[in-house]
């Protein structure tokens, strides 16, 4: 199995790499204050200004200043209870409120006046003759200068607080997008110990293993190439369906040469704010370029790779054409990127804007297609090579029977025959867990319906109708399993796989695989004389098969020999062809779907007997294997195409 490639070391590192020398700590950059200290101390003195003004505004609030007549009458009437003097200032407190003078509204007990100083009334006589205090303390109790600084300053340190929090999350929520890094992060080096994954780890992809190994050799002995003239090349682009292995393969040829390897994806380069993901490739490029000779490997670049002037982005200024044009910049050899390779691996290849595939960018486009029956052995073989399995296990005919299978479908086939064995309590892995994890995986996971008995009856025959055209028809594929078990969506399962794989399509063959899929719908009609919808999928498969026929390959006089129709029919159905041409293909697909239909039911009216015995033992047993539906339907299996 191979090794996974090691973590990121940072989170805003959009890519991990393997096999590259551990850089010297360096020391972490001090910390800056976020908009700097000038406008954290503008900030903090406006702060400050604005809470003496609302302090000043509350402690003047209560004592209101008298008059001196006012306070000799206070006396006089014995209603003063202390007073406290500084100079010719005295402040006082009443025993009883009274009105605030002038047009302030509201009463009054502590006061504020001021003795004139012309003043010769005996004061001193009238206050010890109506009992009133003299006090050593101020009657009205005031704030002293460090109170009124730590309140003043409790706001502006919830700022200064509140400030350095945002700024904060604002740096780690862009990944120094916004705030800028200074220094990339470092390469992680693979742990002590680790194998890295060689060509020994790949299988059944024999003719791509040979054209990369064109790259190995160049990274193993750049010597002799340089003395003969030769290059090497910019970049490999892996092309092909998911899971046949292209990040694997990728791995293989850095782990075979012995380089580095640095792995991201093309849409962690992808940022709101525009220029990040430039920035992140040039770093990419530099981390590998200290390392050379190294791989690079970009995984999906179809994300950012697609046909640049398409009306989706904003122009020059789209983010992802930015990150587009800076790869191309890289990969051009502006910078001086010699020694680093640049894989690439895409399902898409069609999208790819032709900037990005031209020789100099991308050298070699390699296909990586589904393996053969050989290549699926290996790979089971590869993947089964920690899974304890049973003297009985047959991996060659697990091979057989999947066919069209990739390398990621055939792991996972694997592990669920392991778990399916760890389930049942046991030591190894046997023939029928595999069997049963590839009903699982191809067929769909079993579901506890209980149907009433006439649906039952009636799914039985629509399996039986496709199975038994499927056994009828001159080179169709042969029936391998019969079930009325309900799986997934489908009520009912007929499966069938060729016994080799089949690489080009006669229309005879087609117009075979079209009348086994109605070949249910054309059973109920046969024996019930009604449709149900339970042909929906079938119908699907009848008309891509159809329209490709007519459409695309050129079976049909009418059409004649033209590719009508795109290859992606559904999604731009329509657009490349005259509508009168659309017309006759519409008429020409109805024809053959039509034709093909008359003759399942027909030949299913012709052999009653056999799909009535089909029925009968698929209500009983529920599932029939392939030598069991040969045998009830009486129908001679024909031998094994060799391979």
């Amino acid at each position: 199995m191979s090794n996974p490639v090691p973590p990121r070391r940072a989170p805003d590192q959009p890519w991990r790499s393997e096999g590259a020398p551990s850089p010297a700590p360096t020391p972490p950059p001090k910390k800056k204050m976020p908009g700097g200290w000038g406008g954290l101390i503008l900030t903090a003195l406006i702060v400050y200004l604005i809470a003496n003004l609302v302090l000043s505004f509350f402690d003047d609030g209560d004592e209101p200043t008298i008059s001196y007549t006012e306070f000799s009458k206070q006396v006089d009437a014995g209603n003063v209870s202390k007073i406290y003097s500084k100079g010719d200032a005295i402040q006082g407190q009443l025993k009883k409120e009274r009105e605030k003078p002038g047009d302030e509204k509201g009463n009054y007990t502590k006061f504020l006046t001021q003795r004139p100083a012309f003043a010769d009334d005996k004061l001193w006589d009238d206050l010890t003759k109506h009992g009133v205090t003299v006090t050593a303390e101020p009657v009205v109790q005031e704030r002293s200068f460090l109170s009124n600084l730590l309140i003043s300053l409790a706001p502006m340190l919830l700022l200064v607080v509140l400030w350095i929090f945002i700024a904060r999350r604002m740096s780690a929520g862009m990944g120094g997008g916004m705030l800028g890094r200074k220094t990339p992060p470092k390469p992680v080096e693979l742990e002590p110990g680790v194998k890295r994954t060689t060509f020994e780890d790949v299988a059944g992809i024999d003719e791509v293993e040979g054209e990369l190994n064109d790259v190995v050799d160049f990274l193993k002995n750049p010597d002799a190439y340089r003395s003969m003239g030769a290059k090497m090349p910019r970049g490999v682009l892996l092309a092909g369906p998911p899971g046949t292995g292209k990040t694997l393969l990728a791995r293989a040829v850095a782990g075979e040469a012995g380089v580095p390897f640095f792995s991201a994806s093309a849409s962690e380069f992808i940022e709101m704010i525009v220029g990040v993901g430039a920035s992140r490739v040039r770093e990419l490029f530099a981390e590998a370029r200290k390392v050379a000779p190294s791989i690079i490997f970009i995984d999906e670049i179809d994300t950012i790779g697609r046909a640049r002037g398409g009306g989706s982005g904003m122009g020059g200024h789209d983010e992802r054409e930015q990150t587009l044009n800076q790869i191309l910049t890289e990969m051009d050899g502006f910078s001086g990127a010699e020694g680093v390779i640049v894989l690439a691996a895409t399902n898409r290849a069609d999208v790819l804007d032709p900037a990005l595939t031209r020789p100099g960018r991308f050298d070699r486009v390699v296909n990586v297609s589904p393996p053969d029956r050989g290549g699926r052995e290996a790979i089971l073989r590869i993947h089964t090579r920690t899974i304890p399995l049973a003297d009985d296990v047959d991996l060659a005919q697990v091979a057989r029977t999947t066919p069209g299978m990739t390398g990621a479908e055939l792991a996972n086939l694997a592990n669920e025959a392991a778990l399916i064995a760890v389930k049942r309590k046991k030591r190894t892995v046997t023939q029928s867990d595999l069997s049963e994890a590839m009903e699982k995986v191809q067929l769909g996971a079993e579901r506890p319906l209980v149907m009433p008995e006439e649906e039952r009856r009636r799914t039985a025959y629509h399996e039986s109708g496709h199975a038994l055209l499927g056994m009828l028809q001159p080179g169709a594929d042969p029936v391998r399993k019969i079930t009325i078990v309900p799986r997934g969506r489908a009520l009912g399962v007929t499966l069938s796989t060729p016994d080799s794989d089949k690489y080009a399509y006669t229309e005879e063959y087609l117009r075979g695989r079209i009348i086994g899929a109605l070949g249910g719908m054309a059973a109920e009609h046969v024996v019930y004389g009604v449709i149900t919808t339970g042909a929906e999928n079938d119908l699907e498969q009848v008309t891509n098969i159809a329209r490709g026929m007519v459409g695309r390959w050129g079976m049909s006089e009418l059409v004649g020999r033209l590719s009508a129709l795109p290859s992606d029919a559904q999604q731009a159905y329509g657009l490349s062809a005259a509508p009168q041409t659309l017309d006759v293909i519409d008429g020409e697909m109805r024809r053959i779907v039509d034709e093909c239909y008359e003759s399942a039911c027909r030949q299913l009216r012709d052999h009653r007997d056999q799909l009535d015995a089909l029925a009968a033992a698929l209500l009983a047993n529920e599932t029939l294997e392939e030598a069991e539906a040969y045998r009830v339907a009486g129908v001679v299996r024909k031998a094994a195409e060799s391979h």
